[in-house]
């Protein structure tokens, strides 16, 4: 590749960049913290479950 050419990569995602860190006063938000517990909680759900099952 030339010193000239560009590939494009960083300029073709720099939309995306912008998009996505925007902030949206309407989005719903969701402490990352709530959101690990939840998942832990589901899981451990889960496992209560299957072992009630036998």
């Amino acid at each position: 590749m030339s010193k000239g050419q560009n590939s494009g990569g960083l300029m073709s995602s720099a939309g995306l960049v912008r998009y996505f860190d925007a902030e949206d006063r309407n989005a719903i938000r969701v402490d990352p913290k709530t959101v690990v517990a939840t998942g832990a909680l589901f899981g451990i759900g889960i496992l209560v479950l299957n072992a009630l099952a036998f």
